[in-house]
């Protein structure tokens, strides 16, 4: 490696602090996070209440004082709105020793939500209006040294000044969907007004840390633009610091695995300095799966006549990184997916909503618990979606660390936006503040406008002319929020991260969001609007589907966490007021219910069972989307879907969702029937009809021709080669059914999906009875390397068979604990539920089919021989017998 350092001029003159021949003190951070106390405003006899945490926000210190009751219980919720429309104050006091005459002093508020007056001894230092910009106020003439200093914060009901900003505009179409409008008038994450999945609880706090920085000199920022050459063989990194103050060094040094690669130091001029870092052989960072995950260490060190005044440090990942939109082959518009290190990556992944209604009880460990989760299972790619928040590092680090790639919208959701030039002034220090503070993260592959607001705009039908490209035209519309997504973030992008690409929202593209042919969609003909069987999903697709789902129930450890009595309550049961009322989803109950009816042969009774087949129904949902989608994954030039990212992964409280893992972070069913489809190799099989009249007139003479199509899918980076066997068995005659394998190995063509087979069925009666089991064996020693089973379908007209001899036993293995299960005849959907809290047992898979004369292996840790008792199975039973 070598490394170039020159000195770079900015457009603005830094102001000087130090003096002359004077020793330069070094930057001294004194966190505040001690002594706070918070009240009601206006409550001047009120008692000082101690906080619960710090970073911390208002539900959660009246909870932890006894004052409300935690609105994750029962319908608590309700008896705390009250909170959201008073305003707080916060106050702590501490004492400085002593500030050196170089010396300024600022105090750093992370993120104060929302609308916040902030006090220093009595004087008014700081007003804020969104909780996604950190603040920096200078007190060098306001703090005292050697006696006490009193900080105090001052929130505002954001919610009521919401409502005074709509009626102030009353000529802005002011309109969205989930919450109240009024949220689009203020800069505050929009999921706390209440979403489809998440209650309304509008708080206000210090929600990011606060600090206090006594400095001469300190690096504003540390930052750098990084470029992998097409043939990977050379990375180039331009590192740089702006300076505040009158320092006149950087040290520059770059390491990795705690190993030095080099260092440069270099002047600064006007506040800036730069250093030009080029490499031969570079360690590349791939997504998981296709590589390693190596992260560089720049550490920048400002220096004064020798003295170190400050440090900053940062990782970062060097990748090749690109979006790819060009036309197809053999089918219409064009293609949309992302590429790193010159490999086409299909993107099946999950969104994430925030992880919790209450910000600040999530750890680091908690996020890394949750990325593991997506990681494991096989995941690719998460979105972090526009109604919530710009996450904390913690997410992204962890994104960094385990190779997830990152879509990160900017946070505007599901409505009309205003554009007064109050508002666009906010949005401008937003982006910028937000998109610098993650530029740096390997994992965020793209950056988008929005989600849903294109949409939205359609269906309200407000002004959109795509010809015009005069962006003082757009304020002038009834859809003023283009000027945003189209100008203020588009320049932000290109000026702050030019070598990531920015869409304007999700979904946007083609003809109108609903073209399914260029950009993105969001498919949600399924659950929302035609409510299209999920056996049609193939119909469905999109050159990259970035939301779709299907809801069901969570475990029921977790709907006893929310009940008054939890085991006990007599609203445990599925049609109780307090289980519908944590489904947030507008007609959750009914939309889920006809879901159930259309396939599963469900029970209301026992409540544990209902749970299992609203799980099991959106296992198979969901699967069947990865699955066919995946399949229009055909390589070079036929890449016709480049991803899937279902919705959701995660929840922000304990409740019925289209979540996949709840939030506890217990995997439903669906978890793992994604984390099937999105293994390297996959066989799977899809049933279709081909119905032949005897003339062009007759309706009553129609031959109808049942068969299953085989296709597999190699995700890898070589060509594979297998043998496949084929299976069948008819439930009516309980007995095997012949069907001829493939007699030469097949090959699996890397990333991409290959066409294997076709099986002839017979009639409607005869493929009625039939389940079909398909098999990829490795030539060189038999063993196993993809299987799947196939079901007639709806399931709720299969006659299931009884299981008489299922059996399950926990053994030791070479590599760790297996549960072995077995079965003489077809059973659907074999589930293992841990009977006790059991949140330590980690089970690799779950939800099986079992086929007979097959023994099924399922890793596990925190189960020991013996211990089959703590485990329950569930498999689908015909109706009749449950």
């Amino acid at each position: 490696m070598e490394m170039e350092g020159h000195a770079c001029e900015p457009s603005t003159v830094r102001h000087s602090l130090m003096k002359a021949k004077q020793t330069v003190l070094p930057l001294t951070a004194i966190s505040l996070h001690d002594g706070w106390r918070f009240r009601q405003t206006g409550d001047d006899e009120g008692e000082w209440m101690p906080v619960a945490q710090f970073p911390t926000n208002v539900h959660l210190d009246l909870i932890h004082n006894k004052i409300i009751p935690d609105p994750y219980i029962a319908k608590n919720e309700v008896d705390v709105q009250w909170v959201g429309e008073k305003s707080w104050v916060y106050k702590t006091n501490f004492k400085l020793s002593a500030l050196s005459s170089q010396q300024m002093a600022v105090i750093a508020f992370d993120g104060l939500d929302t609308h916040a007056t902030v006090f220093l001894n009595g004087r008014e230092i700081l007003r804020t209006e969104n909780m996604f910009i950190p603040e920096r106020v200078d007190v060098t003439r306001d703090i005292r040294s050697s006696t006490e200093n009193e900080l105090e914060i001052m929130f505002e009901s954001t919610y009521l000044i919401g409502k005074k900003l709509v009626e102030a505009h009353p000529k802005h179409k002011y309109g969205c969907w989930n919450g109240d409008p009024s949220r689009l008038a203020v800069r505050k994450a929009q999921y706390q007004y209440g979403w489809d999945w998440g209650p309304a609880l509008l708080t206000c706090g210090p929600w990011r840390p606060i600090s206090l920085e006594l400095y001469a000199s300190r690096i504003e920022d540390l930052f750098f633009m990084t470029r992998v050459d097409e043939s990977l063989k050379w990375a180039e990194v331009t590192a740089k610091c702006r300076i505040e103050g009158d320092a006149t060094e950087v040290k520059f040094q770059i390491s990795i695995n705690s190993k030095n690669v080099t260092f440069q130091t270099v002047k600064v001029a006007r506040g800036l300095a730069s250093a030009v870092l080029r490499t031969q052989k570079p360690e590349l960072w791939y997504p998981a799966r296709y590589g390693k995950q190596p992260l560089y260490d720049l550490q920048a060190t400002l220096m004064d006549r020798g003295n170190v005044l400050d440090q900053k440090r940062k990782r970062f990942g060097l990748r090749r990184a690109e979006v790819v939109q060009r036309q197809l082959d053999d089918a219409p518009g064009t293609t949309f997916y992302f590429q790193v290190n010159n490999i086409p990556i299909f993107c099946g992944g999950s969104n994430w909503i925030p992880a919790d209604s209450f910000i600040p009880k999530i750890d680091p460990s908690r996020y890394r618990d949750w990325i593991k989760l997506g990681v494991e299972g096989n995941q690719s790619m998460i979105r972090i979606w526009g109604g919530g928040i710009f996450e904390e590092q913690h997410f992204y680090d962890a994104c960094d660390e385990m190779g997830m790639l990152v879509w990160q919208d900017f946070m505007f959701a599901c409505g009309n936006y205003p554009g007064t030039d109050e508002f666009l002034d906010l949005v401008k220090r937003e982006a910028t503040a937000n998109v610098e503070r993650l530029r740096h993260h390997p994992c965020i592959v793209i950056w988008a406008g929005n989600n849903e607001d294109y949409q939205y705009r359609e269906t309200e039908k407000l002004e959109y002319d795509q010809r015009d490209q005069n962006p003082d035209n757009w304020l002038k519309s009834d859809f003023p929020a283009r000027y945003i997504y189209e100008k203020i973030l588009a320049d932000a992008t290109q000026e702050l991260v030019p070598d990531t690409y920015y869409h304007f929202g999700s979904p946007f593209g083609g003809k109108d969001t609903t073209d399914p042919t260029i950009g993105d969609i969001h498919q949600w003909n399924v659950w929302h609007g035609t409510q299209e069987r999920y056996q049609a999903w193939d119909k469905l697709c999109g050159r990259f589907v970035a939301e779709f789902g299907m809801e069901a129930f969570p475990s029921v450890k977790t709907i006893d966490s929310y009940l008054l009595n939890g085991r006990e309550d007599a609203e445990r049961h599925a049609q109780a007021s307090t289980v519908d009322f944590h489904n947030k989803a507008l007609g959750g109950e009914g939309r889920l219910a006809t879901y159930l009816v259309q396939n599963i042969p469900y029970s209301h009774s026992p409540f544990e069972y209902y749970i299992y087949c609203t799980q099991i129904m959106q296992s198979e949902c969901l699967a069947t989307a990865f699955r066919l989608w995946k399949r229009e994954w055909k390589g070079p030039g036929q890449e016709h879907c480049g991803g899937a990212l279902v919705w959701q992964i995660n929840d922000c409280w304990p409740t019925q969702s289209w979540s996949i893992v709840d939030y506890y972070l217990r995997p439903k069913l669906a978890y793992y029937t994604i984390k099937r489809e999105m293994a390297d190799i996959t066989i799977n099989m899809k049933r279709v009809v081909e119905e032949i009249p005897a003339d062009s007139y007759t309706r009553a003479y129609v031959k109808e021709f049942h068969k299953v199509q085989l296709f597999g899918t190699n995700l890898s980076l070589q060509d594979r080669t297998y043998l496949v066997r084929v299976q069948a068995w008819d439930l009516d005659a309980a007995d095997t059914v012949f069907l001829e394998s493939p007699s030469d190995p097949i090959q699996l063509k890397r990333n991409r999906s290959t066409e294997v087979a076709e099986y002839q069925l017979g009639s409607s009666k005869e493929a009625a009875s039939i389940v079909i089991a398909a098999y990829l064996l490795d030539p060189t020693d038999g063993s196993i390397a993809a299987r799947s089973v196939n079901w007639p379908e709806p399931l709720k007209y299969v006659q299931f068979p009884k299981l008489e001899k299922l059996r399950m036993e926990i053994i030791r293995t070479t590599k760790g604990n297996v549960i072995e299960l077995g079965a003489e005849v077809p059973a659907k959907g074999v589930a293992l539920e841990i009977n006790d809290d059991g949140d330590s047992v980690v089970l690799e898979d779950n939800c099986v089919d079992l086929f007979p004369d097959e023994v099924l292996q399922i890793g596990v840790k925190g189960l020991e021989i013996g211990e089959e008792h703590r485990i329950t199975l569930r498999y689908l039973k015909a109706a009749v017998d449950r």
